[in-house]
């Protein structure tokens, strides 16, 4: 039951109480009403009936009659929709050049009515209509799309098994005293996450070679599994003719499948741009304060603890890892071999 529902309830008591006992004082006393209350209620009662019991608050009922048409506030709400920065002198001269006929006051009490009186409200009105619209998009907007933001089509790297896909990169560490710059040539399995990176004084295609072959392939050698294609970017360390390039005849020796990203998006290589974050954040800045590196070699030796750890005790939470370590990933995901069907040789009687 409601509050009014109940106010009504009290007041329809008073009436039949003092009914009852014939004395309106003493029913007032009881039921805590003044005598000015208990006729008021009951002209209320015999004028408008149960109605009259609930409590009618002053003013006019239902809309104003000075409020704007329907048709004048949708328009303005349509127009606060479409140019949320408009103050209200704005919208008024915009309606009018429309031939819908409204003063700069009536746009705000229509602003005020709908919650829409600073111009950070009518901008989230829009942010909340624009997330709810469903689109179907074009070819040329998805193209447009595509061209200014990489990720659109490819924010998700397909790779249903360990080793369907390697992505390699060279990532610029720093300069080091003595030695001078420092390029980091890293791969990680796109199913599993697990990393290997190593650090060279130059970004050549024989760094890239020799990573693939004393790190990433004796890895996949060592559990019986085999890499079916590479992504790279276009860089020259990666790239080039397929009869010359190291790079490119060691795949070719290995018959695994070059992929690229497309020129001038590498962003497209995601999973390896994020271990570069990841290696930079929570190890280069980390161990560049904590300890004074004066060769290649005290760099590598550090950075192959923290990936013993990052590979075999970290838990990812990225798609499909469900917390698990890339280490448990890469065996779990290790392709399973399907057992063949033998077919019985049937001989004739």
């Amino acid at each position: 039951m409601t509050t009014e529902k109940k106010v009504a309830r009290r007041k329809l008591s008073l009436l039949e109480l003092a009914t009852d006992i014939g004395n309106v004082s003493k029913a007032c006393r009881v039921m805590g009403y003044s005598r000015q209350q208990f006729y008021e209620i009951r002209r209320n009662f015999q004028t408008y009936g149960a109605d009259g019991l609930i409590d009618r608050l002053p003013g006019a009922r239902g809309p104003h009659p000075n409020r704007v048409a329907a048709e004048v506030e949708q328009a303005i709400l349509d127009h606060a929709l479409a140019n949320p920065c408009h103050g209200p002198m704005r919208v008024a001269q915009e309606l009018v050049l429309q031939g819908v006929q409204v003063s700069s006051g009536g746009v705000r009490g229509v602003w005020q009515r709908h919650g829409l009186l600073t111009k950070h409200e009518r901008l989230l009105r829009l942010e909340k209509a624009t997330a709810e619209r469903k689109l179907t998009l074009s070819e040329d907007q998805v193209r447009l799309l595509e061209r200014f933001s990489p990720e659109f089509r490819e924010r998700h790297i397909e790779a249903p098994h360990t080793g369907a896909l390697v992505a390699v990169d060279t990532f610029f560490v720093g300069v080091l005293k003595g030695v001078g710059k420092v390029y980091l040539q890293t791969a990680i399995d796109c199913h599993s996450r697990h990393a290997w990176a190593r650090l060279y004084p130059n970004k050549l295609p024989i760094t890239a070679v020799q990573l693939m072959n004393n790190d990433v392939l004796p890895t996949f050698e060592a559990n019986a599994a085999r890499i079916d294609a590479v992504l790279s970017d276009n860089g020259r360390e990666f790239c080039g003719r397929d009869d010359q390039h190291p790079y490119e005849l060691f795949l070719q020796l290995e018959e695994i499948e070059h992929k690229r990203t497309r020129v001038k998006r590498p962003q497209s290589n995601g999973i390896v741009e994020r271990l570069h974050r990841t290696l930079l954040d929570e190890h280069f800045r980390v161990e560049g304060r904590r300890t004074w590196f004066e060769t290649i070699d005290e760099m590598q030796g550090a950075l192959d603890t923290y990936l013993i750890g990052y590979n075999t005790k970290r838990p990812h939470q990225g798609r499909g890892m469900n917390g698990r370590t890339p280490l448990k990933a890469f065996i779990d995901g290790l392709p399973k071999e399907k057992p063949t069907k033998t077919i019985p040789s049937t001989k004739a009687a």
